[in-house]
């Protein structure tokens, strides 16, 4: 039985570039179609992020000239990995498989076929692996390298050069729809999701046009989502800290004594305003780590909808939420 594909693209101010991604991807899923590897029913699933651009307006021409395109747009900007679910909650309708894959083109489209071939092969998650960051800045390269070491130190599962371009069966899709947290790390959770994997690797290219959409204030964000929701070795570093304090504390104790009785000038002053410091930082540190985790248990028990589609055009047909 030949599968029916599905490639999700969240769309967020990508005007300068979504023209061409749209061609570009209409051409591979027409050159997999002539070589049977994919269904004539294969699609394209345009999530448009709330964007403040013509991005929309793209997606609605595209939709409505070939029903191979179409469009979802969401109420309001919800963020990359919800845009991102919103494309699966629909595409797991009609798709046996699904690719994630971000609309500047810089994941390599190319090895979307070996994706496939790795699928019917009998691979349920097939993830797209950079082979090397030579497009990257120097802080750039070496953030993401310490990122991913925190996270596999904290006890999280994690793909290193792996961001969200993937190939992912109905099945393991529909796995990680039935995932409720609102704080979504789809890279992390994937994973823990089981099943049968496989790995591609590319060369990422360098942005066509545009800016990127995940500054460094986003990357940030970013990263302390995905650690914080996947451990809590934070907030058991914070009692370790409080017993290594403890024990410098009995330390400085026992020095001050000796001194005292030993009838040497206690500098005082120095070393009173260092500790004074030091233990305030270090407390507004600790509050600010749980502060994290409480913010996220706040957020998760709203269980407020992760995203609200407006409008969805699906195979020509516009529907309209009223």
């Amino acid at each position: 039985m030949i599968p029916t594909l599905g490639i999700v693209v969240p769309c967020y101010n990508e005007q300068e570039v979504l023209q061409t991604t749209i061609e570009q991807l209409s051409q591979i899923i027409d050159s997999m179609i002539q070589k049977e590897l994919i269904s004539e029913k294969s699609r394209i699933f345009y999530v448009d992020d709330g964007s403040k651009d013509t991005t929309w307006q793209i997606i609605e021409s595209a939709a409505q000239a070939s029903k191979k395109a179409n469009g979802i747009k969401l109420a309001g900007n919800s963020g990359h990995q919800n845009a991102l679910i919103a494309g699966l909650s629909v595409a797991v309708e009609s798709c046996d498989a699904i690719i994630s894959i971000d609309a500047d083109l810089q994941d390599d489209i190319s090895v979307i076929e070996e994706m496939v071939r790795k699928f019917t092969g009998g691979v349920d998650i097939v993830y797209g692996v950079r082979q090397s960051r030579a497009t990257d800045t120097y802080f750039k390269k070496n953030s993401a390298l310490l990122f991913y070491k925190i996270m596999n130190s904290l006890g999280a599962k994690t793909i290193y050069n792996h961001a969200d371009y993937r190939l992912m069966s109905n099945r393991s899709a529909r796995q990680l729809l039935s995932f409720r947290e609102r704080n979504l790390f789809i890279r992390g959770i994937v994973p823990t999701i089981g099943y049968k994997t496989d790995i591609v690797y590319y060369d990422r290219h360098a942005r066509m046009a545009g800016e990127s959409k995940y500054p460094l204030k986003k990357m940030i964000s970013f990263a302390i989502d995905g650690i914080t929701s996947f451990s809590i070795r934070p907030i058991r570093m914070i009692f370790s800290i409080g017993i290594l304090m403890l024990i410098v504390t009995l330390s400085i104790a026992l020095y001050v004594l000796i001194s005292y009785f030993g009838g040497k000038a206690w500098p005082g002053w120095t070393s009173l305003m260092l500790s004074l410091w030091f233990i305030s930082s270090l407390i507004l540190i600790s509050l600010g780590i749980i502060g994290e985790y409480v913010g996220k248990i706040y957020i998760e028990v709203k269980d407020r909808p992760r995203f609200i589609i407006e409008k969805s055009i699906i195979d020509g047909q516009e529907n309209i939420n009223k």
